[in-house]
């Protein structure tokens, strides 16, 4: 029977290039925190907080907010770690998604996921949806072990405000 890991790009957060300032510290928008409340709301129909999931996320700011919803739903914290963090090595990203336990969820970066998933695919796991890179957009990660053997994409939420 496999298990089920969610990994989230984080959700709308203000243009980089007009923000002054370090970008690990770039907040949501509007209309991103209306895409986490969303997408978590999605994600928490599914999992429990028993069991022992966690919540893991690159500890830049903009991530840690995408699933701030889900943390305070499920009343659990949110564990920053740097291998989620834009920039950092495939190896470390791909450790915690064939090691975290069954329905934890993962928040990271545009740079970051589409390479984890290629790297999943060339390992074997089954692709049952066309992908989407766009922000707020999860990836239904199935493992049978520490082998994951399909993923699924779940486009972004509709922003009908």
């Amino acid at each position: 029977m496999p298990d089920t890991l969610f990994l989230v790009r984080h959700a709308k957060a203000g243009d980089r290039s007009k923000w002054d300032g370090d970008d690990r510290y770039r907040p949501l928008t509007k209309k991103g925190w209306r895409q986490a409340e969303r997408v978590c709301e999605r994600i928490a129909e599914l999992v429990t907080p028993h069991g022992g999931l966690q919540l893991v996320s690159s500890p830049f700011v903009r991530c840690r907010q995408t699933i701030e919803p889900l943390s305070t739903h499920l009343d659990l914290v949110i564990e920053d770690d740097d291998r989620l963090a834009e920039g950092f090595r495939l190896e470390g990203a791909l450790e915690l998604v064939t090691s975290l336990p069954h329905g934890s969820v993962l928040c990271s970066h545009g740079d970051v996921i589409p390479e984890v998933i290629t790297a999943l695919q060339r390992r074997g796991a089954e692709m049952l949806s066309d992908p989407d890179w766009r922000k707020a957009s999860v990836w239904v990660l199935d493992r049978h072990g520490s082998d994951v053997i399909a993923a699924t994409c779940w486009p972004p939420p509709q922003d009908d405000d």
